[in-house]
């Protein structure tokens, strides 16, 4: 019997990607895969959108005749240093008359006082998550409704971007043909492909290297907790080896992908790496320990980072599972053992298991985003078209966006 049709999108700084999978009765099963080297986004910020729009056609087409599928509609991720994310709290007095006990209009008043703060008028509510509903000082309540009480509060998560930015996400993908039937932040969608209940559960962080940002996200008690955002990732990386080994930066590229290490490990002698010559230059010839020194200290800068970002979140302690390292950064060799030494905490890398249709691909931390956007396709079927500003306030759009229920 067949089911309904979905599709991720990914644009990633250096690579988009689109999986075309369909949801029955027996789960989720992937049709088709189509990747493109990204261009014209720069940090999650679309900054050429001719360049992405025809990035993202031509990975569209790509998983099109893979699966043999033509759809019109997609669940996209979105990231960037635009993106902003805080905690908030409402409370409200129960108006039932105690026959009926909790409402679902209860629960919309309280997630009203919960986000009755001043958002500014060029950011856009992307996310509002319940983390915890409490009534009359009972926590850890999934779903208040039917509960007898008079007081109830609510705990959420608020993620927010820039108008700008998120319109012109928007703008590239229908420009592409494509209806957006949601946008997903990078890291809320990739916890949906490499962490278990448990793991939400217990306390985790997730630490998403992508390669224009590093994505850095913590759960307890089965919600997000803190997001954020590093403007900083596997291109600075490149960059580092084209001017530390002065070569061009495609063949530092390569030069990344294949031979670099967060861990180094002393070589033997005859290892060396042939670095090609800038501008006609003769190329040369380096040592796994040379490219160690240049590719070192950025990623430790990287990972000090992303673990002072969850100490000044202030639930560092909450962490009681470990790291889970996904991204394209996660196939770096050593990189969750050097994440254990920053951390100070168990470490591991979190590869999508999406079966045999990606060709063995489907298991790599780099496709984490776009097999946890058809997750949560999956997980949210009534997926809700983006309200602009012009289309009521912007407690309006902050409904549009509530997630399920704990």
């Amino acid at each position: 019997m067949g089911g309904e049709f979905v599709a991720a999108l990914d644009i990633g700084t250096t690579k988009t990607a689109v999986l075309i999978g369909e949801t029955t009765d027996d789960g989720l099963h992937i049709l088709g895969e189509g990747t493109c080297p990204s261009q014209g986004i720069r940090r999650g910020v679309v900054v050429n959108m001719d360049q992405v729009t025809r990035t993202i056609t031509q990975a569209l087409a790509a998983a099109e005749q893979a699966s043999g599928v033509k759809v019109n509609e997609v669940v996209a991720g979105i990231s960037g240093e635009h993106v902003e994310s805080g905690n908030s709290r409402g409370v409200v007095g129960i108006a039932s008359d105690g026959d009926f006990g909790v409402t679902r209009e209860d629960v919309a008043r309280a997630y009203d006082s919960a986000t009755a703060l001043k958002i500014p008028t060029d950011r856009e509510v992307l996310h509002v998550i319940a983390q915890d509903y409490i009534v009359d000082d009972q926590h850890g309540i999934p779903d208040p409704c039917g509960m007898s009480g008079v007081r109830l509060e609510v705990l959420v998560h608020i993620v927010t971007g820039t108008t700008t930015s998120v319109q012109n996400v928007r703008r590239c993908i229908m420009q592409s043909g494509l209806h957006v039937r949601d946008l997903v932040l990078d890291s809320i969608a990739a916890s949906h492909a490499v962490l278990t209940g448990d793991e939400k559960e217990l306390g985790v962080v997730l630490l998403d290297l992508g390669g224009g940002t590093t994505d850095v996200a913590l759960f307890h008690e089965g919600s997000i907790r803190h997001s954020a955002s590093i403007p900083a990732g596997g291109v600075n990386l490149t960059n580092d080896i084209a001017i530390g080994l002065r070569t061009p930066h495609e063949d530092a590229e390569r030069i990344k992908l294949r031979y670099a290490s967060a861990v180094y490990v002393r070589p033997d002698r005859d290892d060396m790496i042939d670095v090609p010559g800038v501008g006609g230059r003769e190329s040369r010839q380096v040592t796994r320990e040379e490219l160690a020194f240049v590719t070192g200290p950025r990623i430790r800068e990287l990972l000090t980072l992303a673990r002072e970002e969850i100490r000044r979140s202030g639930y560092e302690h909450l962490v009681g599972t470990g790291i889970v390292v996904t991204g394209g950064g996660a196939q770096m060799p050593g990189i969750a053992k050097f994440a254990e030494q920053i951390f100070g905490v168990s470490a591991k890398i979190g590869a999508p298991e999406m079966g045999p249709a990606l060709g063995g691909e489907g298991d790599a931390p780099v496709y984490a985003t776009c097999a946890g956007l058809l997750r949560y396709a999956m997980d949210n079927p009534s997926g809700k078209e983006w309200q602009n500003g012009t289309e009521g306030g912007w407690l309006d759009r902050v409904r549009s966006r509530i997630v399920a229920m704990l």
